[in-house]
């Protein structure tokens, strides 16, 4: 007897309907066939001591398995539970008129229980638009999936539970999120806030510069100086989570099995910060069957590299392109895969192996030729790519010990939001603009027109600190910014300064 059950296929943050046809026939035969990887072809001992210990059993003839469509590749043991529940039917040890109605996944244990899986949600809305009544899936996943609305989603304990459902002896309850009731209650919920950082104010200035236009950074200072501190603070400034945003950064994390269990929603802007020794496949995806890298689960929130040197150099190089693309395309010899990878910047470094070059107090230990030995170990193309370049001192005692209440994130944010719906209704209508730091050159020309004054200001500051070609659009992007901030139309010559300023890096002083 030939039944049909569906599962479903992720590939990249997509998912992909997967029909399971299951037929029981003469002879004695167990066949998974559909290009399934080893986790697949296992779940046979799985399902033969789940359904023993729920007082069913393996068919003793030829079960052949076709798993289609058959030139995707089927991975994981997420399929455990469809598969089981199609060989019980087409042995006909159980009748159910609900098979083709429900999309069906589950990872199951030797008892009977239920696992949770890894990209709920991206099957979860494939399954909505392919007009499936509902989604039947680990409880612990079950919230995750929720938040797709017109679709029926049941949270399972055990194999029992699903059998009795489909030959309809047990009714199960659907869970029930209030997307964006619980989004709107929890969006920007953040346990560090800027009130905490004492002094500092000119980096939190280049910081809320950084925020408002989506520039990536780099912080330089010696050790102690706070710029961990900084940089963990930089997500509470930036602007809350839109839905759409919040549904696209959680179908990443869910993909990659990375988001907290019975949670649905991301409602706050990611923050990655991995360790100097990471590979680059770990970087920006990839493996043999490829996952989002770091640099993915960034998405829409903040990547930030400490100790930006210690990376190696390969690792670092990898990410000029996505910089620049804002998406990783990691490709195989059949397949390639998209992930998304629009994140912000924000690195930080000593500005030498002792890390007291240019310090106030301390002296410099390092021999001569040593700072720019050390400063060459990240490539001028991926520095040109970093729109500010910013000092941090450390503090002084007077500063660490005053009582005076300092701005809150709230209050930053405030105004960093103002300045991006600006950038949102200057660029309405053009497609992958959304903030000052993606414009292209075109837009460059048409939205950052310079006054007389302004041009010789610039030109001098091109000359004198040999700047790249790549640098000047990077000036240009942030003095439109600062003019957003500012509610200004035009760019004027002290935005045009202190961008100018935010370079530290090509400034005499740091030829060690």
């Amino acid at each position: 007897m030939l039944v049909k059950t569906f599962g479903s296929a992720v590939h990249g943050i997509n998912a992909t309907t997967v029909t399971i046809e299951v037929d029981v026939s003469q002879g004695i035969n167990f066949c998974i066939v559909g290009l399934p990887d080893s986790a697949v072809k296992e779940s046979q001992q799985r399902i033969d001591s789940a359904l023993r210990a729920n007082d069913y059993k393996m068919p003793g003839r030829k079960v052949t398995i076709n798993m289609a469509p058959a030139d995707i590749r089927k991975e994981g043991s997420a399929y455990d539970l469809p598969l089981a529940i199609g060989i019980l039917a087409a042995s006909d040890q159980i009748t159910s008129d609900k098979l083709d109605k429900y999309v069906i996944m589950g990872e199951l244990s030797l008892d009977g229980g239920l696992q949770p899986i890894k990209g709920v949600l991206p099957i979860a809305i494939k399954a909505r638009e392919e007009g499936f009544k509902g989604f039947i899936l680990p409880k612990q996943n079950a919230r995750e999936a929720a938040v797709v609305n017109n679709l029926d989603v049941y949270g399972v304990e055990t194999l029992r539970e699903v059998i009795d459902f489909m030959t309809g002896q047990k009714e199960l309850d659907p869970m029930e999120v209030n997307t964006r009731e619980e989004f709107y209650a929890n969006v920007s919920n953040y346990d560090v806030d800027f009130a905490d950082v004492k002094g500092q104010e000119n980096v939190k200035r280049a910081l809320e510069v950084a925020a408002a236009g989506g520039h990536n950074i780099i912080l330089i200072g010696p050790p102690g100086a706070g710029k961990t501190m900084l940089a963990k603070r930089i997500p509470t400034i930036l602007p809350p989570l839109t839905l759409h945003e919040a549904l696209e950064t959680t179908k990443i994390h869910s993909v990659a099995g990375k988001m907290d269990r019975n949670s649905s929603l991301m409602t706050v802007r990611p923050y990655r910060s991995p360790h100097h020794t990471i590979s680059d496949v770990a970087l920006v995806g990839g493996g043999t069957f490829p996952q989002p890298g770091e640099i993915s689960l960034a998405h829409n929130g903040v990547l930030f590299l400490d100790e930006l040197p210690e990376f190696k150099r390969a690792v670092l190089e990898v990410m000029r392109q996505p910089l620049e693309d804002r998406i990783v395309s990691v490709s195989r010899a059949k397949f390639s895969v998209e992930y998304p990878a629009s994140f912000m910047l924000v690195a930080s470094m000593n500005p030498c192996p002792c890390g007291y070059y240019n310090h106030p107090e301390k002296e410099c230990m390092c021999s001569p030729g040593i700072v720019q030995k050390y400063l060459n170990r990240i490539s001028g193309p991926l520095l040109d790519r970093i729109d500010i370049h910013l000092e941090v001192v450390p503090v002084p005692f007077e500063k660490l010990s005053e009582k005076r209440a300092n701005e809150t994130s709230s209050q930053i944010r405030d105004r960093v939001t103002t300045a991006r719906k600006r950038q949102e209704e200057r660029f309405a209508g053009q497609k992958g603009t959304h903030c000052n730091a993606q414009m292209s050159s075109k837009q460059l020309r048409k939205y950052c027109e310079l006054d007389s004054a302004s041009q010789e200001l610039l030109k001098n500051a091109m000359q004198r600190l040999g700047l790249s070609a790549r640098a000047y659009d990077r000036i240009l992007k942030v003095s439109r910014t600062i003019a957003d901030l500012e509610g200004k139309e035009n760019i004027e010559s002290h935005h045009l300064a202190e961008a100018i300023q935010y370079r530290s890096l090509d400034r005499d002083g740091w030829a060690g």
